[in-house]
């Protein structure tokens, strides 16, 4: 992140930004591809800074990126900032118009007051926000926009609250995030003078109220989409899978579905998902070129790296550098626990009986001293 928000703790902890090389990223995707993943997700502090401190931006990423999702596989993108996206707008609407990419954004907004996102130090006001927002709603029909709303800043006003109320009521976004404001300790937020706890309990409760009484997707009954199903619902009674516009719809639990991407028909809409049975005659897609990996396998491995133990290999990471070192082992038994090799148990007991005597040998110099 390149940001210094008044209110964020993170960056003391992780720093400024640091970006890997691009072709670091694609030979991860293709290998997470091999590996029989259907969905990659981008992720980072602040994507839409990706890449200023080695030469390049996030667009040049993703265009990489894209070339190497296989049909039936999805790319998301994580949190950007205003400031930084608004350098890439017609590069990303051409994106998020990609079949495999979905059409999707994550743009914290944070207030909707320009006094309140200067104490915040947010570097850029609303109408940037709604220049970014606008335009990708008119270039990427249907996307979703996600942001995030802080209630009870430092110095927000009922004025400056009222016009965060209206940018939510204008643009009804389906997904939002409601925090009420907490001052973390060391941050120059922690130092403003505070709004009273119980206007900040106030305005997040009338924010959620507002949120919760709109519903986004029941025009959408009725609508046949094209869904990729990725896991299970916390309740456990469905798959969720999600459209290209990263909207969540629920279908049913039949393993046979899971890592494909399927048609359904929409015959039901919440305010945080919809409800979609399979269409029958459709075309079922699936990107896994291989037998996806088992719960509890680690990703992300190389093939002899994978292999070491049944090679009889022992791999050490290399202190100085992302190099494995191998030392060769003569079998198993070098990995057993010392009472599982051979002779182990006499060793164990060996080991034991010595430092039974060592004790009582310090018990008795006690006693010694004691008299």
């Amino acid at each position: 992140c390149l940001n210094a928000c008044t209110y964020c703790k993170t960056k003391h902890a992780r720093g400024d930004l640091a970006s890997y090389p691009i072709e670091e990223l694609v030979d991860r995707a293709k290998q997470s591809f091999q590996e029989g993943v259907c969905e990659i997700w981008l992720t980072s502090e602040d994507t839409g800074a990706y890449g200023r401190d080695i030469g390049t931006d996030l667009p040049t990423l993703l265009w990489k990126l894209v070339e190497a999702i296989p049909e039936g596989a999805m790319l998301r993108l994580g949190m950007t900032n205003p400031p930084y996206i608004l350098e890439h707008l017609e590069e990303m609407a051409k994106i998020l118009n990609h079949p495999r990419v979905y059409a999707f954004l994550h743009i914290p907004v944070q207030s909707a007051s320009d006094s309140v996102l200067m104490d915040m130090k947010r570097e850029y006001c609303v109408a940037d926000f709604k220049q970014v927002v606008d335009f990708l709603k008119e270039k990427v029909p249907g996307i979703t926009i996600a942001t995030d709303i802080i209630c009870g800043f430092p110095g927000e006003t009922d004025e400056d609250f009222q016009e965060t109320m209206k940018l939510v009521e204008q643009y009804r976004f389906p997904s939002l995030f409601i925090n009420q404001f907490y001052p973390r300790p060391g941050t120059p937020a922690a130092k403003m003078h505070q709004v009273p706890a119980a206007v900040k309990k106030q305005r997040t409760k009338d924010l959620s109220q507002l949120f919760h009484s709109y519903t986004p997707y029941d025009h959408k009954v009725g609508e046949r989409q094209r869904v990729l199903v990725t896991e299970e619902s916390f309740d456990s009674n469905y798959y969720v899978a999600h459209n290209p516009f990263y909207e969540q719809v629920l279908v049913p639990k039949d393993p046979l579905l899971m890592g494909k991407m399927v048609e359904v028909n929409i015959y039901e809409a919440g305010k945080h998902f919809m409800k979609g049975q399979p269409v029958s005659d459709a075309k079922v897609y699936t990107a896994s070129i291989t037998r996806p990996l088992a719960k509890g396998e680690v990703s992300g491995l190389t093939e002899e790296f994978r292999h070491a133990p049944q090679n009889g290999t022992n791999w050490k990471a290399h202190p100085s550098a992302e190099i494995p070192v191998k030392t060769r082992l003569s079998s198993w038994m070098a990995l057993r626990l010392p009472w599982q090799q051979e002779g182990g148990g006499l060793k164990i007991l060996s080991v034991s009986l010595a430092l039974l005597a060592v004790l009582v040998m310090f018990y008795y110099e006690g006693m010694k001293t004691e008299l």
